[in-house]
């Protein structure tokens, strides 16, 4: 038996279990040891029976004086009943539809039992408890000590886990190396990998887990850290085409603007011009607000790239997206005379902006063959741009909008090119904590744009209260009369999704079909409403989008498909309804999607909900319109994979709670760095190196 025996060469699981086995990612008896609990139950007291109380949990240990099976034919079920008793007192045991068990305990035995103690006619009773025979109290796995509760699945229970992870564990001792350097481990006063993994699943104590999760939260941190500094230093070692700083083109372009760039955008701009200069690749992720003018500066860079004789190619996750980038940038760089291309999955015809600044049409073909002659400065498009045949003839600079709506592969292939690799500029308008930059994407370098527009109004926003709900609609009403427009947001398309309140009612979230229907005939009859959601073509969405710039439409009630890439500075009311089911990073795009312009603006946040947390969190977008300070409330409140959307990165529980720590970020970077600094190659710690292979095939950070 070693650490990657397949889970199949274990004797008794057959193929029902080896599946659910692997639905929580355990193909191996490594992954099984290294499957860590989420959390513990405390059996380790035990209680003596006189002293059991009802409608409360306990641990006692006794005699089984009788043990039998009933069958009650009214409520259709067989029900086990025992007697056990301790040198205090007896007591009855219940158990419902558990039949099998007297053939696994037998009068004489010697028992721990664990669960609720009830109130029945006859006295107290101990409902449905778990068990476990006694041995030596170290040989206990499910009772008598502090126990682990794992991740479950389907089939698959904590208890079912414990039984077989102790034995293994036990036999897999001298099988485990620590990675950790012994010195490492002194200094950073860290548990012994044995031990450790032996504390996490069979602690002694619970302080004893904590040291064991402590030395496993720094481990996750320390090879997410080594991983992207080494990825850093790979790609320093890399060759990429340098781009001289043309001073004069960018004045050029800074002066030919209708609006004055903020400090953030200059400063933006000057570290990416910079990095383009550099015979190595660009690894820079872009941050700013919703509306804070990334696209431009983005624009700046592909011209730069193309005066210098070389092609960008700019990726957006959406047609919409792609069209509007399209528009914009050939907008921008329209005093330069480049030839610019949109490309996208769905149509058969291709625009290219020639030097008559005028959108012609050409076909797919024919763009391609121009792409491939180099002769197209900027390709803009959608995952289109990554098939087999769209190439590139002098590709210099790759520009990715949202960046982790890609994943790994769809990046590389724009990346991975014959001789040099291409600058990436890569662009978010949902702000990094500083814990997430250091780690899940400290192989970037990055460039903030802290501000808005000049001229930009602070965006009112308020919580709504059922009671002010037909206040606010009349309040609609008037900012239609005044020429204003209007996005409602829904969380679902269709009804019957429902959502849990305040813990004991249920209640359906809000449809956007539903709602359109009522908001349309009933509420707004007057007013011309539009819906907009993910099941519609292509085709149509960008007609209600059309519609919507051009007010030909009031209204446009819409799932989470406005939350990127919508620019319609006449809307000035972003209503949200369900806005509890939203993280603060999401409602804070919402909001950003109205104040892009000099009207006042105002998003209303409708909520059931009376759950404080819930308020208090929402309470947080009113008092800041700082989408940092909310990137960072949002991480706190619900967890880097939540707050990111990156739960498939496939990090343990522990590793994703201690990405919170700032101090345990900085420290484990510090630590990754300078092993690297000393040892790039990892040769002097061959364990370590081994260790960070297994983990770059296991974790998937996008």
């Amino acid at each position: 038996m070693q650490l990657f025996t397949p889970i199949e060469q274990l004797t008794g699981i057959g193929p029902v279990f080896q599946r659910r086995l692997k639905k929580l990612g355990i193909k191996t008896l490594q992954d099984l040891v290294f499957h860590l609990p989420h959390r513990y139950e405390d059996f380790s007291h035990i209680t003596p029976i006189k002293d059991l109380r009802p409608n409360e949990d306990f641990c006692v240990k006794g005699e089984i004086l009788e043990i039998a099976n009933r069958r009650a034919w009214k409520r259709r079920m067989v029900i086990t009943e025992a007697i056990i008793q301790d040198k205090t007192a007896p007591i009855k045991v219940i158990w419902f539809n558990q039949f099998y068990l007297t053939k696994t305990l037998k009068p004489k035995d010697q028992v721990y039992l664990s669960g609720r103690v009830t109130q029945a006619k006859d006295g107290l009773c101990l409902t449905n408890p778990a068990y476990e025979k006694t041995g030596s109290i170290d040989e206990l796995t499910h009772m008598g000590r502090i126990i682990p509760v794992y991740p479950e699945t389907r089939g698959l229970t904590s208890r079912w886990l414990r039984w077989l992870i102790r034995p293994i564990l036990a036999r897999l001792k001298n099988e485990i190396e620590d990675p950790l350097p012994e010195a490492f481990r002194k200094e950073e006063k860290l548990m012994f990998l044995r031990d450790a993994l032996w504390q996490i699943h069979f602690p002694d104590s619970l302080k004893l887990a904590e040291e064991a999760k402590k030395r496993f939260a720094f481990e996750n941190l320390f090879f997410i850290e080594l991983w992207v500094l080494s990825e850093r230093l790979k790609l320093a070692k890399e060759k990429a085409l340098s781009i001289p700083l043309n001073l004069r083109i960018i004045k050029h372009f800074v002066e030919s603007l209708p609006f004055k760039l903020t400090d953030g955008q200059r400063k933006s701009l000057w570290q990416i011009l910079k990095d383009l200069e550099k015979p190595r690749p660009m690894n820079r992720l872009l941050e700013g607000d919703v509306g804070s003018g990334k696209t431009v500066v983005a624009a700046a860079a592909a011209l730069e790239v193309a005066k210098a004789g070389f092609q960008t190619a700019f990726m957006a996750p959406t047609e919409i997206l792609s069209k509007q980038h399209f528009k914009t940038v050939a907008k921008l760089l329209a005093p330069f005379k480049l030839d610019i291309g949109l490309l996208t999955g769905k149509e058969d015809k291709f625009m290219s902006w020639k030097l008559k600044n005028d959108p012609i049409e050409i076909s797919r073909k024919k763009l391609i063959e121009r792409s491939i002659k180099g002769e197209i400065d900027v390709l803009i498009g959608t995952h289109a741009l990554i098939q087999d045949k769209v190439k590139f003839g002098k590709l210099a600079l790759v520009i990715l909008d949202e960046q982790h709506r890609f994943g790994v592969e769809q990046r590389a292939k724009l990346t991975r090119q014959p001789d040099v690799i291409p600058h990436l500029l890569s662009m978010t308008a949902t702000p990094i904590p500083r814990t997430l930059a250091l780690t899940i994407y400290g192989d970037l370098d990055l460039s903030l744009i802290d501000q808005l527009p000049e001229g930009r109004k602070k965006i009112i926003t308020k919580i709504i209260q059922p009671a002010d709900r037909e206040k606010t609609y009349e309040f609609i009403e008037k900012e239609v009369a005044g020429g204003r427009q209007v996005f409602i947001i829904c969380p679902r398309i269709e009804a019957g999704d429902k959502i849990k309140k305040d813990n004991m009612h249920w209640q359906e979230a809000k449809a956007v079909k539903e709602e359109y229907e009522k908001l349309s005939k009933i509420v707004f009859p007057n007013l011309k409403l539009a819906m907009l959601h993910g099941k519609l073509t292509v085709k149509e969405k960008e007609k209600i989008m059309n519609d919507f710039k051009n007010k030909k439409t009031d209204i446009l009630v819409s799932t989470s498909v406005v939350e990127v890439g919508v620019d319609i500075p006449n809307a000035t009311v972003m209503m949200i309804e369900g806005a509890e089911r939203f993280g603060l990073a999401q409602l804070h795009q919402f909001r950003g999607r109205v104040g892009r312009s000099n009207f006042q603006s105002y998003c209303f946040l409708f909520t059931d909900s009376s759950n404080k947390k819930t308020h208090q969190r929402l309470k947080a977008l009113i008092t800041s319109q700082d989408g940092f300070d909310l990137a960072e409330k949002d991480l706190e409140i619900r967890g880097p994979g939540d707050f990111s959307g990156r739960r498939q990165w496939g990090l343990p529980d522990l590793a994703m709670d201690a990405m919170q720590d700032l101090a345990l970020v900085e420290r484990t970077r510090q630590l990754a760095k300078g092993i690297l600094e000393e040892d790039s190659s990892l040769k002097k710690y061959p364990l370590m190196k081994r260790r960070l292979e297994e983990f770059h095939k296991r974790i998937h950070l996008e």
